[in-house]
């Protein structure tokens, strides 16, 4: 059961959505909302790890930049769909040089990959994706291309290691107020189903713009 109170958070997300809409206020670009979550009790030594990745309900990153790492029929839905993407031969033409592959990343936030191209990709570009953490995230042609890249654009990560604490997208200013309030819920309630000792564990949460100041929501 979440341990939320739902006025206060109804009230943090209209403030955000309010000085988002401000012409005093507003930014040229699309904020993110982010969510700041700060763990209580947990002991990093003797309590156990946790890696989650869970989907968001509604996408909260439609800004993010998306290759695909294309086979023949993905270079086609590619193109249909006006999505950035590069070939078995655009692959081959880097050389593995480490140079011409990062200029290449470097246009994109994340990649996604054809199966039998993931695969094969070690081979083809070397160490570098994986050194640069833009390992591409594999996507099947049982779904829409475009379906599975809002996958990825709606994707959270719980991930613990040494910091007590996590900071990730949950959404954007272009939401509604019930848009956000399921998205920030959601991913509470996932980040607790990790946790030893449930809400327990929860210290303090906050929300905030890309460029704002943290509101406290718990």
């Amino acid at each position: 059961m979440s341990k939320l109170n739902e006025e206060r958070l109804n009230k943090a997300i209209k403030t955000i959505l309010d000085t988002s809409s401000d012409p005093k206020t507003k930014k040229k670009f699309l904020e993110s909302i982010e969510l700041q979550v700060r763990l209580k009790n947990y002991d990093e030594k003797k309590d156990k790890k946790f890696n989650g990745v869970f989907r968001l309900p509604n996408v909260a990153r439609p800004t993010l930049k998306v290759a695909v790492v294309a086979d023949k029929d993905h270079v086609e839905e590619a193109k249909t769909n006006n999505i950035p993407y590069i070939d078995v031969e655009g692959l081959q033409k880097f050389n593995k040089d480490k140079k011409q592959i990062r200029k290449w990343v470097h246009q994109y936030d994340t990649l996604v990959g054809s199966p039998t191209l993931v695969q094969e990709l070690t081979k083809l570009t070397g160490p570098t994706l994986n050194k640069m953490n833009k390992f591409p995230t594999p996507v099947n042609h049982n779904e829409p291309l475009t379906k599975q890249i809002d996958d990825v654009r709606s994707t959270i990560r719980f991930q613990l290691k040494k910091e007590m604490g996590f900071n990730c997208a949950v959404g954007n200013v272009g939401l509604k107020e019930e848009q956000l309030k399921e998205n920030i819920t959601f991913a509470l309630n996932s980040l607790v189903g990790l946790l030893k000792k449930g809400w327990q564990n929860i210290g303090a949460v906050h929300i905030k713009t890309s460029m704002g100041k943290p509101i406290q929501i718990l």
